[in-house]
């Protein structure tokens, strides 16, 4: 149990992957949460109470009234989820397409589109609820909670970035991205005339937010660049200047020739790559 307790927080805080810190900070708080309700519930008072607090002091509200004193939920909501089979599957899709998301961007990237496309999510349910009569009734009291925003976003994004990359499905064999990103935005836009029509809104902006940094990226225009560091400078006496020359020449990697070809990737994807980049990428990788 040591073990493997060392080894999950080594994959989710200590190995830099941001498929594994997002999916281990949402599931340990659904845990937290899950195990602070049980005493409610033994209680006779029922963990619906304990539920509604969280929700209301974690979840994203709809009433602009509640934003002064609630402006941290923008980000916070995307981290609570509402029961088992919510958490499961947003964590799921967030595995597959995110780990295929990270094969061709940098992680500095997968950061930006995650938490913009939650921001995102966040206001076009905000919008929707306060332009639309429809929600007159129920706007003061509603909240939004969940990671689907910031889901949707990271799979719109990678399909939008690899339209013909084909994932296998069960029961439906080898599906290209751009028809299973598709099929989720067209059961958001039916979702919209239904009870959950909150949640879809919000999925729809996570959709929009991945769609937009994608084009914009291949446009050159990198909004993830926000979150770079900027490097310190330091100065280092080198007395054997051919040490880094005669390693990269052993391994035979070019830096500079690597992040062209990455850059190449985030323009126009994978596919577009010539032959001799496609051997190079994968001879950098070994290294």
């Amino acid at each position: 149990m040591s073990n493997l307790f060392e080894d999950l927080k080594y994959k989710v805080f200590k190995s830099g992957n941001p498929v594994f810190f997002y999916i281990g900070i949402n599931v340990l708080i659904f845990l937290v949460i899950a195990l602070a309700g049980i005493p409610f519930f033994l209680s006779g008072s029922g963990d619906g109470n304990f539920n509604m607090l969280v929700r209301e002091y974690a979840g994203f509200p709809a009433t602009l009234s509640k934003l002064p004193f609630r402006f941290y939920t923008i980000l916070t909501y995307q981290f609570v989820h509402d029961g088992l089979m919510h958490v499961l599957f947003n964590m799921l899709w967030l595995y597959w397409l995110g780990n295929i998301f990270l094969d061709f961007l940098k992680p500095r990237q997968f950061h930006f589109v995650y938490l913009s496309g939650g921001f995102a999510g966040a206001i076009i349910y905000a919008l929707a609820y306060n332009v639309f009569p429809v929600f007159a009734d129920s706007i003061s009291s509603a909240t939004i909670v969940g990671a689907s925003a910031s889901v949707m976003a990271i799979i719109v994004a990678t399909a939008t970035l690899l339209p013909d990359y084909s994932m296998r499905l069960l029961l439906l064999g080898d599906v290209k991205l751009k028809y299973l990103a598709a099929a989720y935005i067209a059961l958001d836009l039916i979702g919209i005339g239904t009870v959950g029509a909150g949640g879809s809104f919000s999925h729809l902006g996570g959709a929009i937010m991945g769609f937009t940094y994608i084009k914009m990226l291949q446009n050159g225009k990198d909004w993830s660049n926000l979150f770079k560091r900027k490097p310190k400078l330091r100065v280092v006496r080198n007395d054997n200047k051919n040490t880094a020359t005669s390693k990269n020449a052993t391994v035979g990697v070019n830096q500079g020739e690597i992040d062209a070809i990455l850059d190449k990737i985030s323009r126009t994807g994978y596919d577009k790559l010539t032959k001799e980049e496609k051997e190079t990428l994968f001879k950098a990788s070994k290294h």
